[in-house]
C-alpha cells in the first residue's frame, strides 16, 4: 500500500511540472498589421450637369480583419482602370472621418458605426470634348496613415455627354387646356453624332417634396419653347422647373444625363372655364289626354367636371327667366307651366363644379295650342 502510494504522489508531481512548464511557453509574434483598409464595395455615382456626386460606405476593417483605427485620406479616382487597379487621376482628397468604433460597457469588441462619405467632382471641359459620347470611371482609393492602400473601390462609369445651360424666363400661365410654360433655351456650339436634345418638365404640387415628370419637348433650333401641361388639377398651386436633357444612342436604354435646373416658378391654376355651350336643343309640346306640357331635350355636355344644367324660358318680345331651382342633372326637361295659345323660346346653359356657367344654347320655340 505505501509503495503504490508513494507511486502515484510521482507521477501527479511529474504531471504538474509539465503542465506548468507549456503555460510559460511564449507563442509564436504575430506580424505587424499593415492597416490597409478594405476597399469600398458599394460606391455610388450619378452626375447632373458637369458636377458628379459620389457616396460610398467608410472602411471599418483592414484586410487582416483588424479594426481601421487610424484611417489616411481618400482619394477621388477620375479614369480610374478597374483592370489594373490604379486610381488614374487623383479628382480630390477625403480628408478621414471621425472615430468608426466606440468602446460599450460590458462588450469585449467595440461597437462598429456605419458612416457613409461624400464627395463632389466637376469633369473637366476638355474631358467632355475629346470624348462627348464615351464614358469615364470613377472609384475610391482610402489609404492609410503612411499613404499605401489596398486597392480601388468598385468602379462606376460615368457618361461624358455635354449638357445645356439652364432654360432662362420660364413663364406659366393657366389656360382652358392646362398650365402652358414658355421659356427660352439655347442650342449646343457644334452637333454631335448620337446626340439629340430635350427639355424636361417636371411638376410638384406646392408644399410637396415629390417631383412629377409633366412631359418633355425637343430642343429645336426655336430659342422660344413652349409646353401644355394637360395633368393638372383645377384649384391646385404647383410649383415648376424646366430641365435641359442630353441623350445619346446607340445603347438600349440610351444614356440620359440632366442639366442644371431652371429657377422654380408657382402657379395658381384657378378654374375660371365654364363647360362648352349645350347644343342640339328640341321643344316638342304634348297635352292630349293629360296635364300639358313642353318636353325639352338636348346632347349631353362632355366635361369632366360638369354638375349640371339650367334651362331659360322666355315670351316672345320678352325676357328669359331660369325654370329650375336646382341644376339639372340629365340633358332633358319637362316645362309643365304652359298656357294655352302661348308661343316659349327656350336655352339651355352648362355648369362646372366651380359653378362657372357657359354661354346659352341657341333657343328653340315650340307653341302651345
Amino acid at each position: 500500500m505505501k509503495i503504490r502510494r508513494h507511486r502515484s504522489g510521482a507521477l501527479s508531481a511529474s504531471f504538474l511540472v509539465l503542465l506548468f512548464a507549456s503555460c510559460g511557453a511564449p507563442a509564436p509574434p504575430l506580424p505587424p498589421s499593415l492597416e490597409l483598409a478594405k476597399p469600398a464595395t458599394d460606391l455610388q455615382v450619378t452626375r447632373k450637369s458637369n458636377r458628379v456626386s459620389l457616396s460610398w460606405t467608410v472602411p471599418s476593417e483592414t484586410t487582416d480583419f483588424a479594426l481601421v483605427r487610424h484611417p489616411g485620406v481618400t482619394r477621388i479616382c477620375r479614369g480610374a482602370d478597374p483592370a489594373n487597379n490604379r486610381c488614374g487621376t487623383v479628382a480630390g482628397e477625403v480628408q478621414p472621418p471621425p472615430p468608426i468604433a466606440k468602446t460599450v460597457r460590458g462588450r469585449k469588441k467595440p461597437e462598429l458605426k456605419v458612416v457613409r462619405a461624400t464627395a463632389t467632382d466637376t469633369l473637366p471641359d476638355d474631358l467632355q470634348q475629346q470624348n462627348p459620347t464615351g464614358f469615364v470611371n470613377y472609384a475610391v482609393e482610402t489609404l492609410n496613415t503612411r499613404g499605401r492602400s489596398a486597392g480601388l473601390s468598385n468602379a462606376v462609369a460615368i457618361p461624358l455627354a455635354p449638357t445645356l445651360p439652364p432654360p432662362s424666363g420660364v413663364t406659366p400661365q393657366v389656360t382652358e387646356q392646362g398650365v402652358r410654360l414658355t421659356w427660352t433655351g439655347s442650342r449646343p456650339s457644334k452637333d454631335v453624332p448620337r446626340i439629340s436634345y430635350l427639355y424636361r418638365i417636371y411638376r410638384r404640387v406646392a408644399g410637396t417634396t415629390a417631383d412629377a415628370v409633366a412631359g418633355e419637348v425637343a430642343a429645336d433650333d426655336a430659342s422660344q419653347s413652349n409646353f401644355i401641361d394637360h395633368g393638372v388639377g383645377w384649384q391646385t398651386k404647383y410649383e415648376y422647373h424646366v430641365t435641359p436633357l442630353t441623350v445619346v444612342a446607340g445603347q438600349q436604354p440610351p444614356v440620359q444625363v440632366e442639366g442644371e435646373d431652371s429657377p422654380s416658378i408657382t402657379i395658381f391654376v384657378n378654374d375660371v372655364y365654364p363647360p362648352s355651350v349645350p347644343s342640339g336643343l328640341q321643344a316638342v309640346f304634348s297635352g292630349v289626354g293629360q296635364q300639358p306640357f313642353v318636353e325639352l331635350t338636348w346632347s349631353p355636355v362632355t366635361a369632366a367636371d360638369l354638375a349640371g344644367y339650367n334651362v331659360y324660358r322666355r315670351e316672345e318680345g320678352g325676357e328669359s327667366v331660369k325654370l329650375n331651382s336646382d341644376l339639372i342633372k340629365t340633358p332633358a326637361f319637362r316645362d309643365t307651366h304652359v298656357e294655352a295659345g302661348k308661343k316659349y323660346v327656350y336655352s339651355v346653359s352648362a355648369v362646372d363644379l366651380r359653378n362657372n356657367e357657359s354661354a346659352r344654347s341657341e333657343e328653340t320655340s315650340e307653341q302651345v295650342p
